[in-house]
């Protein structure tokens, strides 16, 4: 179940210019090629980890991880194979860190 909301945060991170809120459709299209990563395991792929820097990247404000929190849990509900354990390490996977817990239980206005 953690890795719902990694798999809601990988699927929403399209390029986002600053100033602009999040959406869930960027979210989303970010976060797709980590796809495999969270529900087959293995190794995330450079277009994974790119996603989850682009991610970062994409939420400088409190508001903006906490909105792209709330997409990450809503998209990772659509997957019931998701791997808990690669949700978690997804962003130590990708060589960064990151505010955003992934996890399905997350409250997400609780995010600095």
């Amino acid at each position: 179940m953690k890795g719902v909301a990694v798999v809601t945060l990988l699927m929403v991170l399209a390029l986002v210019k600053l100033g602009e809120a999040i959406n869930c459709g960027q979210v989303d299209a970010t976060l797709v090629p980590c796809v495999p990563y969270l529900t087959q395991g293995g190794n995330p792929t450079g277009p994974c980890c790119d996603g989850v820097k682009r991610l970062i990247a994409m939420t400088p404000t409190q508001q903006d991880r906490q909105d792209a929190c709330e997409c990450m849990k809503t998209a990772a509900a659509r997957y019931t194979n998701l791997k808990p354990d690669a949700a978690t390490n997804l962003p130590s996977r990708c060589g960064v860190t990151t505010n955003i817990p992934i996890s399905p239980t997350t409250n997400c206005k609780s995010i600095p």
